[in-house]
């Protein structure tokens, strides 16, 4: 069985960011037969506590993600990059914390003109982290929205198969 993780860094619960990230893994899922995604951490629930190293439940969940075939990090473009809710989480990572994750990298933003930070600023993150990041990165504006199953759609056409050919088996 393949386990999808999905980690949202939007300060704002039940984001739109948090949409695209759960419309990414259910993509994923229809195209890995027995996927499932768990765990699924909206991480505006656990702002106050990110800091809190010793935070049992914050240690499990990075311990899942960290367990999970594949695992979608989605966040807003703040200043042209990630939010400081998502680095803070992945900031719980040691070196290699990511080792064996096939990651995806999902932004938002109000533009195309942030287009980039998906792949400049995400990414390079995520593959210090030890993680493989195989396929480009989803980054959808605010206009794409309002048919983010053709944003999710366009982008996995040629991501899926990059990914499910790099999941463990």
């Amino acid at each position: 069985m393949t386990r999808i993780a999905v980690v949202t860094g939007n300060p704002k619960p039940a984001s739109r960011t948090h949409s695209v990230a759960l419309a990414v893994a259910d993509a994923l899922a229809k195209e890995l037969p027995g996927a499932e995604t768990d765990p699924v951490i909206d991480l505006a629930g656990y702002a106050p506590r990110l800091f809190d190293w010793s935070d049992e439940e914050l240690i499990a969940l990075t311990a899942q993600v960290a367990a999970a075939d594949i695992a979608v990090f989605a966040s807003p473009t703040y200043k042209a990059a990630y939010t400081g809710l998502l680095k803070a989480f992945l900031d719980r990572y040691g070196s290699n914390g990511l080792a064996g994750v096939t990651a995806v990298p999902v932004m938002t933003g109000g533009w195309p003109g942030h287009l980039l930070a998906v792949e400049v600023h995400l990414r390079p993150v995520l593959v210090e982290l030890g993680a493989t990041v195989p396929a480009r990165g989803l980054y959808v504006t605010e206009p794409e929205l309002a048919d983010l199953d053709k944003a999710v759609g366009t982008w996995s056409a040629s991501a899926v198969a990059l990914i499910r050919n790099s999941v463990k088996s």
